[in-house]
């Protein structure tokens, strides 16, 4: 198979009555089913006037539809996934940013989604679940956006997916996936697992991020093997997920493995049933100690890697057995090259700290109307991560640290600047800075240090209720510190990095 390939392609593998996607208490869809799905949707989507790099929001809860929507919408258009948790303020600024032709929702959705995109002018299409069809079977209903488009399927260079990643400024970067980079990411992740056909993924990640999109979905399907969508991640049904799917492996963060241990020794019975090979942890560090107790809770490798959106998710991954696998490593290159690079561009050797660069097949070409970030993000030929870390004499990888601001809550990523523009809209805030606490489970969480305006008060609840109604509920500060001066630093800038020990928190 062709190194730039299309996800049409890389899902031609599959045997056409293999099964491809599960779901709790659904008959699995085959291959074959998933391939005339896919085309069905794709001759849909062209006679509503939708075609190759138009551009398609998808706000779809978690599960099988959110799965085989995804790969529908690629074969014929550009896609863009959005949680369904956000607000109507950010709905409108990612919406906006996209530049979206149509948005893809629930067949009975009458949430902001369908507000914002009515007030945009964008075209509200319908994706109908046929419940009593294999898992991830469904139509799709709605006016036409505009003229038929060409009946043509995605081209490797077409653009599959598009995906915001916080940055260090107020304004999220939109990173665009290319079919060849989504391609390259799910052979990277099949190659370093071993997937066969005989895998399955019980998937419990949320399907508008890269991790639960490329490494559970497109990865197993390109391998020709299966993958069962959850609702999402439920602690208390996870067992009983278990038990029902049989799967040979599954990909969390750390704070999933870790509320799944907590419920481990009420499950002896599933525990005892299941057949994992191995279990995979990315988006966030994992504690040595919690890799430890899940290879003896499970009686299998716990395998980290490291991720990010711009690299189609996989740049680094410890490997299987007899592969080595180092507690506090993310592990060696796995598809990308890797490296660690002085702020000259000198490549560093082994030892040396600096910041993780990457360049390879599955790394985005750069980020959309952004040369700036660009200017930055590619210099010297690489791809600049924002992460510093150390390459031992093995090859293998160390994160000490980010260089950025963002804001690492349990693998998802919070822009402090975009909570810093909502709460300075409050009438009685003078000036704030959002920074991150350390956290036992999740690492980092949320929080904000405010100034309010002379003569004004407003309670640390009252702040929390006015953002809780302009943000996504992880992006919400759990801790609101109101002080008469900021701390800052020695050129009068109010300074993120250190605030929290400065405050005495966490």
């Amino acid at each position: 198979m062709s190194e730039a390939s299309s996800i049409i392609e890389r899902l031609a593998a599959g045997a056409d009555d293999a099964p491809a996607v599960l779901a709790p208490e659904r008959a699995a869809l085959s291959h074959g089913a998933l391939r005339r799905q896919i085309r069905a949707a794709a001759e849909q989507l062209h006679a509503l006037g939708l075609g190759r790099n138009d551009r398609v929001a998808i706000v779809l809860p978690n599960g099988p539809e959110m799965a085989t929507a995804f790969l529908s919408v690629a074969a014929c258009a550009s896609t863009a996934p959005l949680n369904p948790a956000y607000r109507a303020e950010e709905l409108d600024f990612y919406l906006s940013d996209i530049g979206a032709k149509a948005i893809l929702v629930a067949e009975g959705e009458t949430g902001p989604a369908v507000e914002v995109a009515g007030k945009l002018g964008i075209g509200v299409l319908r994706l109908v679940a046929l419940a009593d069809a294999p898992a991830g079977s469904f139509r799709i209903e709605g006016g036409a956006i505009g003229p038929a488009a060409a009946s043509e399927l995605a081209q490797p260079s077409d653009i599959a997916l598009l995906l915001h990643t916080s940055g260090t400024t107020s304004r999220p970067k939109l990173v665009p996936l290319s079919h060849a980079n989504l391609a390259a990411s799910a052979r990277h992740i099949g190659a370093t697992l071993a997937l066969t056909p005989g895998d399955r993924c019980l998937n419990i990640m949320p399907l508008f991020h890269i991790h639960g999109l490329i490494a559970a979905v497109l990865s197993s399907l390109a391998a020709g093997s299966s993958v069962f969508c959850t609702p999402g991640f439920n602690a208390l049904r996870f067992f009983q997920w278990l038990t029902e799917a049989k799967p040979s492996w599954y990909t969390a963060v750390p704070t999933m493995h870790q509320a799944i241990l907590a419920r481990a020794a009420r499950n002896e019975e599933a525990l005892a049933a299941a057949k994992l090979r191995f279990i995979r942890s990315s988006s966030a560090s994992l504690p040595a100690q919690v890799m430890a107790e899940l290879e003896a809770t499970f009686r299998c490798p716990v395998i980290e890697a490291y991720g990010m959106t711009e690299a189609a998710h996989q740049m680094a991954s410890n490997r299987l057995p007899p592969g080595q696998r180092k507690a506090g490593s993310v592990g060696a290159s796995a598809g990308p090259d890797l490296a660690v690079m002085a702020p000259d561009g000198t490549l560093l050797q082994a030892g040396a700290q600096g910041e993780i660069v990457i360049r390879g097949p599955n790394v985005t070409a750069g980020y959309a109307k952004n040369p700036e970030a660009n200017a930055a993000a590619f210099a010297f030929g690489w791809f600049h991560t924002g992460d510093q870390g150390v390459l031992d004499e093995d090859g293998y990888l160390r994160v000490t640290g980010r260089l950025k601001e963002i804001i690492n809550r349990g693998g998802e990523k919070i822009s402090p600047l975009e909570v810093d523009d909502v709460l300075m809209d409050h009438p009685d805030i003078a000036q704030c800075v959002t920074f991150a606490m350390p956290h036992d489970k999740l690492g980092e969480e949320v929080a904000a240090a405010i100034v309010l305006r002379e003569g004004r008060s407003a309670s640390e609840s009252e702040i929390r209720t006015f953002a809780s109604g302009r943000l996504a509920d992880f992006k919400v500060p759990r801790r609101i510190v109101i002080l008469d001066e900021i701390p800052k630093g020695a050129t009068g800038k109010l300074q993120r990095i250190g605030l929290a020990a400065k405050l005495g928190l966490g």
